[in-house]
């Protein structure tokens, strides 16, 4: 009996090993499927962020056709200087010193102006999920820079420019960038309960960048067009039409170019894309990014051909409520229903509109209707969240309408990015033009930039002098 009880008891012990083993084995398989799913959906969201960043980058190639369509034949390859200078510069200005200021808070900063850390990207090769994102909001800065090209065309030297993308890129953009997206900047940061909040009230809320991006360079496109002066002869009624741009079907293509790479703007500033929700919020995304503008872009045009002279149908026209519409959703795209973002592109067509008279009117000359369309619609953008998105229906909405009580922190992040992007602006365009680096002279803007500093001196190999485009021959029969 002694020599049965001690083999059963071999037995329990033989099992339980055996049952600690295979449970050991268990916790191991599991620990090893938890990190083949961290590596997948680590994975998944570089592959995400990458895409969006590239559709964001290749956004330059639309603001290049559309900035040189806009320009005359004449200025051509000086607009598309500017805008490799914008992307190259700006992309190493970002690397020195504007990611630091732009999300580099220390643990626990009491700092809610700029960031301090991260130098010439100095931790980053430590931490490398995070190169994704630098290269991501680099494109982002270098936008902001393209936006203030357009609008001094033709009548801007590029080494005052150059300085003003330099500072853009290095300081103005990046401040308003932590103010907003680094979680401890005045406009969005976290106290000591854990809650999100501005200096104001709740927390700022711009998902894409309706008002960091797109109101920055507008503000800035206005200063520099107010200060640089108008291109010579462009309100003297003698002279105005000659200042047309020279290609329609640049413009077109260019804002298509810039539709298409809105879809990594707005859905990828999602950050990732490796579960459900996510994917969803992408999608909602998508079809505002998609709405708003197509409603935006209608009303200009039928306004134009119908309501205002020379009551024409204006493909220019079209294309700038395009982006104006654009520019209205990117801030809410991700807390708004379609139906509302819908209504956001009726009102940001409508202030594009009163806009762009309003500076004609005043003699401001803004070539591609920066300001109008990134300044004004800009402010809209963040405005509009202050009235539209319900809370109930789980999107971080918190209008007016809704029984929100957003409007505040929305007008007052609208109020501090103005003020500190004009401010510095003019203390950077007004120097240059007193020392003489800011306006061509009336001989380059008689001859163009193109023929007076640029090599080869015209941008395309027409075949007739008086020809802006290149020209077609055909043989009638053949």
């Amino acid at each position: 009996l002694k020599a049965l009880a001690c083999v059963r008891a071999c037995s329990r012990f033989l099992r339980a090993c055996s049952l600690i083993a295979k449970m050991t084995t268990l916790e191991a398989r599991v620990a090893a499927l938890e990190e083949a799913r961290a590596d997948y959906n680590e994975s998944l969201d570089t592959i995400w962020m990458l895409l969006a960043s590239m559709l964001v980058f290749f956004m330059h190639a639309g603001f290049s056709l559309l900035e040189s369509g806009t320009v005359r034949f004449k200025n051509t390859q000086n607009i598309l200087a500017k805008n490799l200078l914008v992307v190259t510069v700006g992309f190493l200005c970002w690397y020195v010193i504007g990611y630091p200021l732009a999300f580099g808070a220390t643990e626990k900063t009491l700092n809610k102006f700029a960031g301090g850390t991260g130098f010439f990207m100095q931790g980053l090769w430590e931490n490398k999920d995070a190169l994704r994102f630098w290269f991501f909001q680099g494109a982002f800065c270098a936008t902001g820079a393209t936006i203030v090209s357009g609008a001094m065309a033709e009548r801007t030297q590029l080494k005052g420019f150059g300085t003003f993308t330099i500072l853009l890129t290095s300081v103005i953009y990046p401040v308003v960038v932590y103010w907003g997206w680094s979680g401890s900047g005045a406009l969005n940061f976290t106290d000591d309960e854990g809650e999100s909040k501005s200096l104001v009230g709740p927390a700022f809320m711009d998902f894409a960048g309706s008002g960091i991006v797109h109101l920055v360079g507008g503000i800035g496109a206005l200063c520099g067009a107010i200060i640089v002066g108008p291109r010579k002869g462009r309100f003297d009624p003698e002279t105005e039409a000659e200042f047309d741009g020279h290609s329609v079907p640049f413009c077109v293509l260019g804002t298509f170019f810039l539709w298409f790479g809105w879809y990594g703007f707005n859905p990828g500033s999602t950050g990732a894309m490796h579960d459900r929700d996510t994917a969803n919020l992408a999608g909602l995304v998508a079809v505002n990014t998609t709405l708003s503008p197509c409603v935006s872009g209608l009303l200009v045009f039928l306004l134009r051909a119908r309501l205002l002279g020379p009551k024409l149908l204006d493909v220019g026209g079209f294309c700038n409520g395009i982006l104006a519409g654009l520019v209205a959703i990117t801030a809410g795209c991700a807390n708004v229903e379609p139906w509302e973002a819908i209504m956001i592109g009726i009102v940001g067509g409508l202030l594009y509109q009163g806009a762009s008279m309003l500076l004609q009117k005043l003699g401001v000359d803004d070539v591609v209707d920066a300001f109008p369309v990134h300044g004004v619609c800009g402010l809209w953008g963040i405005l509009a969240l202050g009235f539209f998105g319900n809370p109930d229906e789980g999107m971080g909405g918190n209008g007016a309408f809704h029984g929100g009580d957003q409007f505040g922190t929305q007008l007052f992040a609208g109020f501090l990015i103005t003020i500190w992007t004009a401010g510095l602006s003019v203390m950077i365009f007004l120097p240059l033009r007193l020392l003489g680096m800011l306006r061509m002279g009336d001989e380059f803007q008689d001859a163009g930039a193109d023929i007076m500093e640029h090599s080869p001196c015209k941008a395309y190999n027409a075949s007739s002098e008086s020809s802006t485009v290149p020209v077609l021959t055909v043989k009638v029969g053949s």
